[in-house]
């Protein structure tokens, strides 16, 4: 069975206190849950431990179903580890685990991880047809001799933070919601490719950033950004859309960092989306395209002087 060859890959020296789940994006409503389950850990010399997915569920349970990811798998288990998380056990999700009963799953997490404390959020379910919830899954634990706690999710502006509510605010454009929800900068990763260098033309020379057909991207429009190279940072403006001016065309993202000279062709390259100037439209002439271009770059320098105050 594979999900016990992947367990069976770590042998925690203590028993632990875990958390089950995707943890998209490792938002503030993830960290807060995180929080408790390192303080319910402490309290008992147990290591905190997080249990993801490798890739989402749904990926299995509805295949048509196409979800963006916040955050590559990577990434992901980053955060987690910069939270303090000990323990990350990323397990693949498969039609073989989707059909573990709650019973099966909980003895695979106590005999590989040695669970001896689960917590959850509301309404957390795990296994076949998810009937290990919160009701059962305490039954189990009396049982199996472990407990198990439920929070409650985390609101901002009466709105409960989650990976959804972070994608559905992304199809709007609203990376400064993101940016609240996340409690950092969404951001894209890939590499520069070739472009048709109309940005260079007009005195502002651009980088195609190429990204994973995975990776959750805002809505069309212009972007205050951040570009990482390397060790550098760098302030920028970035474009997503068609370029309406030059007559449309595929989808891309154009970044153009200001104060950078030389080629980015090839490059690595990581995009922090931090507030949406204006939607991407048609002008009527490329120099006017330019001038706009001017304008949006001397906004977007002074948006991010305040917010690295």
């Amino acid at each position: 069975m594979q999900i016990e060859d992947e367990l069976a890959s770590f042998a925690p020296e203590r028993d632990t206190v875990l958390t089950v789940g995707v943890f998209d994006g490792v938002h503030q409503g993830h960290q807060q849950l995180i929080e408790y389950v390192k303080r319910q850990a402490l309290a008992g010399d147990y290591i905190p431990g997080v249990v993801t997915f490798r890739n989402h569920p749904l990926e299995v349970l509805s295949p048509q179903t196409r979800l963006p990811r916040l955050t590559r798998l990577e990434e992901r288990i980053s955060l987690l580890r910069q939270l303090g998380v000990e323990l990350v056990v990323a397990l693949s999700f498969t039609p073989e685990l989707s059909q573990l009963s709650a019973r099966e799953f909980v003895t695979l997490l106590q005999k590989h991880l040695r669970m001896r404390g689960l917590v959850v959020g509301p309404d957390f379910a795990l296994g076949r047809d998810r009937q290990g919830d919160l009701y059962n899954l305490r039954i189990l634990g009396k049982e199996f001799g472990f407990w198990v706690e439920a929070i409650p999710p985390m609101l901002m502006n009466g709105e409960v933070v989650s990976s959804t509510s972070i994608r559905h605010a992304l199809t709007r454009g609203d990376v400064s919601k993101v940016r609240r929800f996340l409690g950092r900068p969404h951001a894209l990763s890939g590499t520069v490719g070739r472009g048709a260098e109309r940005g260079r033309q007009l005195g502002f020379p651009t980088a195609n950033l190429e990204v994973n057909s995975s990776q959750a991207v805002p809505s069309d429009g212009v972007y205050v950004t951040k570009a990482h190279l390397g060790n550098h940072v760098y302030p920028s403006v970035t474009n997503i859309g068609t370029r309406p001016t030059f007559g449309g065309g595929e989808r891309i993202i154009e970044v153009y960092l200001v104060g950078f000279e030389g080629d980015l062709y090839e490059r690595p390259l990581r995009l922090e989306l931090i507030e949406r100037l204006r939607p991407e439209k048609r002008f009527s002439s490329p120099e006017e395209l330019q001038a706009q271009i001017g304008r949006d770059v001397e906004q977007a320098m002074s948006i991010l002087e305040s917010t690295d105050r």
